[in-house]
């Protein structure tokens, strides 16, 4: 049997990542005590002069070596109190994975990144069509990109190719979305052999000594504000919201909704996720052959941050997440 292309304007979905780019998402796991808050300002006297504000390569690198004793299950209690950050999750990629253990749904191989690159969407709509999997009618493709969802240009552009499209949107908590956006950066610093300022240095402004939202980590986790854009062209039945955090901890139930949410029979079950200990998060049983877990890339160590920066940070965002819940009709446990 021939493979049908699909029809572009018919059956298109796209995951709009709002966390680290690739956006994504990431589950932290604090372990330890809080140390007391300090007072935050200044910036330059708390944090020193420049060159002691920055991250030292080999800090990330022995929680690295922490993280590799971790997952071979060889960590002592104090290796483990030492990690204190365990494995973030990136999200969009891992809903990505998930939903495609669905027969219905097909997806890209690579975020294609078409509407939010200038250079991309200049090639036009047929360029786009064969950057899609092949697939069969009844079949849904899948695109993710994360960019999407902060790009202001996006939004016009998708609705001029199809107004009906249905969108997913996965969030997580704002602050640890930042820091997950911030390390991400960090790590391409590091493997040039480069140093980093502090994310405490970034995210607050040191003659202020209030929120930096000029630093884009910060921005993008505004997500009232981008999704206001969004919709100026799609009506919010359009958008269906998952909880990136939950995702992590459970699955299946977030999987369920969005099955309901893209009117697909019910088929993705807890026979197709179990939870490998030695990762520390689910992976994919497709059938009794064949099962995938992520990529070991897809697990990064956070820094340490300061408690009082991150206080400061939900203290901020925390008007911006009731606007959400509001717009949205979805609540989640941020603080």
């Amino acid at each position: 049997m021939l493979f049908k292309q699909q029809a572009l304007l018919r059956q298109k979905l796209f995951v709009l990542g709002s966390l680290a780019i690739g956006s994504l998402l990431y589950l932290v796991a604090r372990v330890g005590s809080l140390d007391r808050l300090q007072p935050l300002c200044p910036i330059d006297g708390r944090f020193g002069p420049r060159g002691q504000d920055e991250i030292p390569l080999r800090a990330l690198q022995f929680k690295r070596g922490l993280l590799h004793e971790f997952r071979k299950g060889n960590a002592t209690k104090e290796q483990i109190r030492l990690l204190n950050l365990v494995q973030p999750l990136r999200g969009t990629r891992a809903l990505l994975e998930m939903l495609n253990l669905h027969p219905a749904v097909v997806k890209a191989s690579q975020e294609i990144h078409f509407f939010d690159n200038d250079e991309n969407y200049a090639k036009g709509i047929e360029w786009y069509r064969k950057k899609m999997p092949f697939s069969y009618p009844h079949q849904i493709t899948i695109e993710k990109s994360p960019a999407y969802f902060i790009t202001e240009e996006v939004p016009e552009r998708i609705y001029k190719m199809n107004s009906s499209i249905k969108l997913l949107i996965i969030v997580r908590e704002p602050t640890t979305r930042a820091i997950s956006d911030y390390t991400q950066v960090l790590e391409g610093k590091e493997r040039k052999n480069k140093t980093y300022y502090k994310f405490e240095k970034l995210a607050i402004d040191p003659t202020t000594c209030e929120v930096n939202t000029k630093y884009k980590a910060v921005r993008t986790s505004i997500y009232t504000k981008h999704l206001e854009r969004w919709l100026k062209y799609f009506p919010i039945e359009q958008f269906h919201i998952v909880d990136g955090d939950r995702l992590i901890t459970e699955p299946l139930p977030e999987l369920q909704l969005v099955e309901k949410f893209l009117n697909l029979p019910p088929r993705i079950s807890q026979y197709n996720l179990y939870f490998n200990a030695t990762r520390g998060f689910y992976c994919l049983r497709f059938n009794i052959v064949f099962n995938k877990c992520l990529a070991g890339s897809k697990g990064r160590i956070h820094p340490e941050v300061d408690t009082s920066v991150i206080t400061k940070l939900r203290k901020f965002f925390h008007p911006f997440n009731q606007k959400f819940y509001q717009i949205t009709g979805r609540t989640f446990n941020w603080p």
